[in-house]
């Protein structure tokens, strides 16, 4: 073997065996989502300012019974935007910029609240999978 194919491949082994950069924390993640529970709950289908966060990885956006969205939302819902981990790390960077995005246009949402450092988000996350 060559020793520029061994160099080749001994980086390759080493990047593919490197830990993820960020591994999610969902405890930490818990502190993060208690500034959320300002407006929201955790308890499913109990609304406060926004709607509950029971459950939300995974929930079709915009369907909690007895909530009132915002038109951003609802529109984003008829779209078919799903909470996804990818979806709810957009959102929670720039909820009127993401739906806008979404939406294809501008509309009025409700929530002013971001969380702008990704690591922050991504534990809020993480804990977030675990209100079921």
């Amino acid at each position: 073997m060559r020793p520029l194919s061994l160099i080749a491949l001994s980086l390759s082994c080493a990047i593919a065996l490197a830990p993820a950069a960020h591994a999610a924390d969902a405890k930490r993640g818990k502190r993060i989502v208690k500034r959320c529970t300002v407006c929201h709950s955790l308890v499913a289908g109990k609304k406060k300012i926004g709607p509950s966060l029971y459950a939300v990885v995974g929930r079709k956006a915009g369907t909690m019974k007895g909530y009132r969205y915002s038109p951003a939302m609802r529109a984003a819902s008829a779209k078919g935007l799903v909470w996804s981990k990818d979806n709810l790390a957009g959102y929670l960077s720039n909820p009127k910029k993401y739906l806008a995005k979404v939406n294809g246009k501008t509309m009025s949402n409700k929530m002013p609240f971001k969380l702008t450092k990704a690591k922050d988000r991504g534990d809020a996350i993480a804990f977030l999978e675990t209100v079921k």
